[in-house]
């Protein structure tokens, strides 16, 4: 990965006179002696290549030439002999580009001399929040300390301009989510030679789990959803305590992690080998869905437009099952949008000024119907790229017809 073009193209955004910091974050306390597992800041990550704790990237444009410096924590022999080591000054030169590396235990000091020193006229940190509700995250507390520190100087948000760059993946990027994809595709096919009546819904997650883990992933991408029956039309359904009972069909909305990169796929699978006539009838839909949008998708579409032909897609099919009268009435059995942007986060991030899709965005195709009186919910989910002319399935070699999928379960012992 290319992080110094990275960061170029990030400065060339920052207006002259100013700094940018950027934290990759502190472990998260949970209870007692125990911490979450540890997940960087992914635009530090982004910048640096680096997903270790307690870093700091400095991007300072109030100097000519601008500089840029790493922060890192210093090794302490005795915690690196309960937990593990840390990555010393040469590794972090590595995998970064970075050869101004110092320790984080002095970046305090360091930004009291810039600005003292030079005329800085704002500081830039990523100051994303998802919701009010949330608690900070460590930039957020970062950032506070240092307009309550600097109240003088102005303080400014760093995220959409770090946003805009993530949102068209390069090669090395594309590699990665391929990769995901290929460990993802193992996995489900592992799920489908396993899956039987009386199962339990953690049974199938352990198979897809297991498969990924042994075959390279370094995590999954987010938490498996694995819904039998009525759980498949609970949309972000993670309980996975059910039995997955004869007849039902099984939702799973899962994914590999690679090098950080992640895949994002849902299938829809018979529990015993079988769909069901009405099972099929509304899959079919779906799965046109899921076509039409991977046939529309292009540069200069909007994913709201890419949504508004899945919807077409969907209603027709509804009214032809009798379950809707008419298009508007779509949103009693589909209330979620088509497509999300895909990446080092799996809703990646966007920026509304970039809302026109361009060659190097990766998307997902995820039209679902969930029709509660039926116990029946169904998603196709795929991912894809979007080049000069059109997409690019990269999950085509998932199968996803039922003829497929029935021919696959076939073949189980």
């Amino acid at each position: 990965m290319n992080y110094q073009a990275r960061r170029e193209a990030v400065m060339a955004k920052l207006p002259q006179g100013s700094i940018a910091v950027l934290y990759s974050g502190i472990e998260l306390h949970t209870s007692a002696d125990e911490y979450a597992r540890f997940e960087a800041n992914r635009n530090f990550f982004y910048l640096t290549g680096l997903r270790r704790e307690n870093m700091a990237l400095v991007m300072d444009k109030a100097v000519e030439p601008a500089t840029v410096s790493l922060f890192i924590e210093e090794a302490d022999p005795t915690m690196e002999r309960w937990y593990g080591k840390k990555v010393t000054v040469e590794e972090a030169k590595e995998i970064s580009g970075i050869e101004n590396v110092q320790f984080i235990s002095s970046l305090d000091a360091v930004m009291d001399r810039k600005l003292e020193r030079e005329e800085v006229e704002a500081v830039y940190f990523d100051t994303f929040r998802y919701s009010q509700g949330d608690l900070p995250d460590y930039n957020n507390v970062k950032a506070k300390e240092f307009r309550d520190n600097y109240p003088g100087t102005a303080l400014r948000n760093l995220f959409p301009l770090i946003a805009a760059e993530r949102m068209w993946k390069d090669e090395e990027e594309i590699a990665q989510i391929r990769e995901a994809i290929r460990l993802t595709k193992g996995g489900l096919e592992n799920v489908m030679r396993n899956l039987t009546p009386g199962m339990k819904e953690y049974q199938a997650q352990a198979d897809f789990e297991y498969s990924i883990r042994r075959n390279g992933a370094e995590w999954q991408a987010f938490p498996t959803i694995a819904g039998s029956g009525i759980n498949g039309t609970m949309l972000h359904y993670v309980t996975n305590q059910d039995t997955c009972g004869d007849g039902s069909l099984l939702l799973l909305d899962l994914g590999a992690r690679v090098h950080g990169y992640n895949a994002d796929i849902t299938r829809t699978y018979p529990v015993n080998g079988k769909f069901t006539e009405r099972q099929k009838a509304v899959y079919d839909i779906v799965l046109a869905a899921n076509r039409a949008v991977a046939e529309a998708a292009k540069p200069g579409l909007t994913l709201r437009e890419l949504n508004e032909i899945c919807k077409k897609v969907l209603a027709q099919g509804l009214i032809g099952l009798g379950l809707i009268e008419d298009e508007e009435q779509v949103s009693r059995y589909y209330m979620h949008g088509v497509s999300h942007h895909l990446g080092i986060d799996v809703h990646d991030v966007n920026v509304a000024s970039n809302a026109k899709l361009q060659p190097g965005a990766v998307i997902t195709d995820e039209p679902g119907l969930y029709i509660d009186e039926w116990e029946i919910g169904i998603r196709i989910e795929d991912d894809l790229l979007i080049t000069e002319d059109g997409a690019e399935v990269l999950s085509e070699d998932i199968i996803r017809t039922t003829e497929e999928i029935e021919a696959f379960m076939a073949q189980r012992a």
